[in-house]
């Protein structure tokens, strides 16, 4: 008996929340409205307490009840998780009441719901790029609020997140076989965020990448290629030592030194082929000059025989 009259007592408060909700739906009394309004915010009904905030938008337009419905109807939409929606409130709310002591904590709340926007690193990055402007912003215009240590570690894990998709792109190019194409992917990286904590992972890929790239070159560009991944053996080295990237680049500068001893002899061979390529068509080029010069000197002798004519008559002179 005790647990049916608790069921009807529920069942009694939520048919009465609901026919206030309805009422409020179709009420035009602002303060109802607003009264209902501000229950289902304090009982955390985001849904209920968003559609009637819509409601209230025009009616308290104007009115000392404008900054708070715009204020409570962002936070609702943000822990509805309408974080798009969330986040132009909360801006405009900033814009529109620059008196209003929350200001800076609108202007807080704005950044941090583009930051809840931005999407995850496999994804398109515009959002968290945003997301970084949006946050760089608050601390440009509250250059002291205490807020501002929250908002470095946010642009911290967002810049990472733009680290990590950029690195990744050049390790799938790297997977793929395109080694020149992540050497630069990866270059990039580093030239783009110089403080990433990636940098042990991206020398690892980019060793390995001008290994490929060299081992594996056309001749015009085996030389170059080789001396290029040699170099970068020595600078991790230099920059990582005990590691395992350095490892790794003491190991390749063996193979590349090898590897360079051979193509050495394969740039002489091709050297001597050269030369000999050489002679052998000098050779040619001088025997068929000569013989061009020999029929030359035929043709003209021939020449001069035919266009000479025959000695005239002569008669003997009388006397």
């Amino acid at each position: 008996m005790k647990n049916y009259l608790i069921v009807l007592i529920a069942i009694f408060i939520v048919a009465s929340c609901n026919t206030r909700h309805d009422q409020a739906l179709k009420s035009a009394d602002k303060n109802f409205i607003l009264n209902v309004a501000n229950e289902h915010f304090a009982n955390k009904k985001w849904p209920k307490a968003i559609a009637l905030y819509e409601r209230l938008s025009n009616l308290v337009a104007g009115t000392d009840d404008a900054p708070n419905v715009v204020f409570n109807s962002a936070y609702a939409n943000y822990y509805d998780e309408n974080y798009k929606l969330a986040g132009h409130q909360f801006k405009n709310f900033a814009v529109t009441f620059p008196q209003d002591p929350r200001r800076e904590e609108a202007s807080y709340m704005s950044a941090l719901c583009y930051y809840e926007g931005s999407m995850d690193y496999n994804l398109d990055q515009s959002s968290t790029e945003l997301a970084i402007n949006e946050l760089q912003n608050f601390l440009n215009n509250y250059p002291n609020s205490e807020r501002g240590v929250n908002i470095n570690k946010l642009i911290e894990e967002l810049s990472y997140k733009l680290e990590y998709k950029a690195f990744e792109n050049g390790k799938q190019y790297y997977k793929m076989g395109e080694y020149r194409a992540a050497n630069t992917a990866l270059e990039n990286v580093l030239e783009d965020f110089p403080a990433t904590k990636l940098r042990p992972a991206i020398y690892d890929l980019i060793l390995k990448s001008r290994y490929e790239l060299a081992m594996n070159s056309i001749y015009d560009l085996k030389q170059e290629r080789i001396e290029s991944a040699l170099a970068f053996t020595r600078q991790v080295e230099k920059e990582l030592p005990g590691s395992s990237q350095a490892e790794t680049a003491a190991d390749l500068r063996e193979k590349l030194l090898r590897e360079n001893e051979n193509f050495a002899k394969v740039q002489q061979q091709v050297e001597n082929n050269k030369a000999a390529l050489l002679a052998r068509q000098q050779k040619e080029a001088e025997k068929n000059a000569a013989e061009s010069e020999k029929t030359a000197r035929q043709a003209l002798r021939d020449s001069v025989k035919t266009s000479t004519p025959p000695p005239a008559i002569t008669l003997p002179i009388q006397k």
